[in-house]
């Protein structure tokens, strides 16, 4: 790279362009892409970076060496530093194959022993910090520090730490703290409290009707803890609260953003949008004036702006205009060149070249850390002591088990050696996988004697709800008239499991386990085939 100039002499709009993160698939080619509405193919965005100057990339798709070499190369396209980011709450692994996936973090406050909780979250956010560096990620949108006391929150739920504002403020202060060891910046999200919605954010705008004094007991304290664990970043959250602000949403409002975080809790380090392609807010703001919006509310780093070379353009001439005063670009800048020199680990102050950290190549890849014995240790500590597995299963003749996802074509826990396929067909079970285009035909064989139900729901994003499908409770509904039920589990929502339980017999087998992931259902179902 050549000598650049401090962010001050940099034109307008490349300092404008600085302020920008933007979604790009993290797979190599074109044809690769899976959200094209989203993620831009190779030629625009270099452009964004080489040209134009964007300060960051959001990845999402592709294994841990894939994206290292995705990384590598983004990096090489820009001529500063880039932000590369992913949402990995849950680990690495979670979005990239190869990487160690944890449990959700709700698993964390379900262990009894709380100080060994905290213990674990240290670890999470050590292994998560550390393996993101080793394929060239440099800031962990993580830690969520809502207050999921709703259950039928259908965008936050087992993200969550939990329902107590002192749990969820202590198990985030202690994966910042684990992070904090590696040369990544973290973030607290969704401010000022995403966690007692019923709304998906990325499809619809929740309003949340709390008092302030209600905000100060339950959704604060966790972003006070986090900011007294100096986490570098906060996001906002896409939601109405007309108590502070009865007509922007938390993301567009200057109450919000600028009066209750910057100034009244004191967060000096950067604000981030969530993403604003998010229903909350495309579907009632244009594209470009939501990025105004933003910025004039104090965020300093636009996250996945649905036009980015529009926003930079609109962000320009409200700073032309008077619209914006151009202290209002030089502060956030400054905040986020502050963060970049933080990410290359160099101290500019103490090198023999100002411009050292602009200089610095892209790290190698190292693989090496991925998936290490004490990090998978960790992550199998964590289900085990977070699981509910109640009785044991006999096989019999004429068994099968069916297995339920929302959608199978886009079911990212699944495959033909999947533990929930293959351990039990190693039992003599027949595998029926249903989701909710299934035809209810499939109810009426009865060629089985014997069914267990396999479930995978949680809520997550873009679902809708948090709450089990219409299949799911005909299936089970099914099983019980016919005396077919020989056992239960639930992967991923502990809402969901205390919903069905009281339904099922209190001889028939039920397990529980907030993780997903193969190595959850390996453990699950061994214990419950443990003499078999």
């Amino acid at each position: 790279m050549t000598q650049l100039p401090e962010f001050s002499e940099l034109s307008l709009a490349a300092q404008v362009a600085q302020m920008l993160v933007v979604r790009a698939s993290g797979h190599l080619f074109d044809h690769q892409i899976q959200y094209p509405s989203w993620e831009p193919q190779a030629k625009p965005l270099r452009h964004w970076l080489q040209d134009l100057g964007v300060g960051g990339v959001i990845l999402l798709g592709g294994s841990a060496a894939e994206i290292a070499l995705r990384c590598q190369q983004l990096q090489e396209w820009s001529k500063l530093p880039l932000f590369l980011t992913a949402d990995i709450e849950e680990g690495v692994g979670q979005r990239f194959s190869g990487a160690t996936w944890f449990p959700p973090p709700m698993a964390l406050a379900a262990i009894p022993d709380q100080e060994q909780a905290q213990r674990y979250a240290e670890q999470m956010g050590a292994v998560t910090a550390q393996e993101a560096l080793a394929i060239g990620l440099n800031w962990v949108l993580a830690p969520v520090v809502d207050v999921n006391n709703n259950p039928k929150n259908p965008v936050i739920n087992v993200r969550a730490f939990g329902d107590d504002p002192q749990t969820v403020g202590k198990l985030a202060a202690a994966f910042i703290r684990g992070a904090q060891a590696h040369p990544v910046l973290t973030t607290a999200k969704h401010f000022p409290g995403h966690g007692d919605t019923a709304t998906d954010s990325h499809l619809d705008l929740p309003v949340v009707p709390h008092t302030r004094e209600r905000l100060q007991k339950v959704e604060y304290p966790p972003f006070k803890d986090a900011i007294a664990s100096q986490v570098d970043s906060i996001m906002s959250a896409h939601l109405l609260i007309p108590e502070l602000d009865k007509n922007y949403p938390a993301t567009l409002s200057d109450r919000i953003l600028t009066q209750e975080l910057r100034q009244n809790l004191g967060f000096e380090g950067l604000i981030v949008t969530d993403a604003l392609v998010m229903g909350a807010i495309a579907n009632q703001y244009g594209d470009n004036e939501a990025a105004v919006l933003a910025v004039e509310a104090g965020a300093d780093v636009l996250m996945m702006p649905a036009d980015p070379p529009g926003a930079i353009k609109a962000i320009c001439e409200a700073v032309e205009t008077g619209r914006i005063p151009a202290d209002r670009i030089h502060a956030s800048l400054e905040r986020i060149w502050q963060a970049k020199k933080k990410l290359t680990a160099l101290s500019v102050e103490e090198n023999d070249h100002q411009h050292a950290w602009e200089l610095q190549p892209p790290p190698p890849i190292n693989l090496n850390p991925l998936a290490a014995p004490a990090a998978l240790t960790a992550t199998a500590e964590i289900l085990k002591a977070s699981s509910k597995v109640q009785g044991q299963i006999t096989p019999s003749n004429r068994q099968r088990t069916v297995i339920i996802v929302d959608d199978l074509l886009n079911c990212a826990v699944l495959s033909r050696k999947a533990p929930a396929v293959d351990i039990p067909q190693k039992q003599g079970y027949q595998v029926q996988l249903v989701d909710s285009h299934t035809p209810d035909p499939a109810l009426n064989n009865s060629e089985f004697e014997a069914t267990l139900l396999q479930l995978f729901v949680r809520g997550n994003p873009f679902r809708g709800s948090a709450e089990q499908s219409q299949v799911v409770q005909t299936w089970l509904d099914f099983l019980l008239n016919a005396q077919q039920l020989q056992g239960l589990v639930i992967y991923g929502s502990p809402y969901i499991y205390e919903q069905l339980k009281p339904q099922v017999s209190q001889g028939t087998p039920t397990a529980f386990s907030y993780g997903q992931m193969p190595l959850a259902q390996t453990l699950v179902l061994e214990q419950l085939f443990r003499e078999s």
